[in-house]
């Protein structure tokens, strides 16, 4: 089973990538779903009163979480490379 270095190699990538991506569209998702209510419940519909918010809420989680998701994928990068050699067998 020499595929077995490689194949956790990948869990960790579709682990990270997951994660990623979800901690930013969730709650984009959540925001959007929010103000979708309330506009169906007052009948007020313009498409900026949606759009607005789930962008701000979306570059805010990207500014604020960048650092620790930089941080994660440059761990994960080192790691792959130490263990190249042992990839590449």
């Amino acid at each position: 089973m020499s595929d077995f270095p490689l194949f956790l190699a990948m869990q960790d990538m579709l682990y990270y990538s997951v994660i990623a991506i979800c901690i930013i569209t969730l709650p984009t998702l959540i925001v959007g779903l929010t103000l979708s209510i309330i506009q169906a419940a007052t009948q007020v519909n313009e498409m900026t009163i949606t759009f607005i918010p789930k962008l701000i809420v979306m570059f805010t989680l990207l500014i604020a979480l960048s650092p620790w998701l930089m941080n994660k994928l440059v761990l994960l990068m080192r790691g792959y490379l130490m263990h190249l050699p042992t990839y590449i067998r």
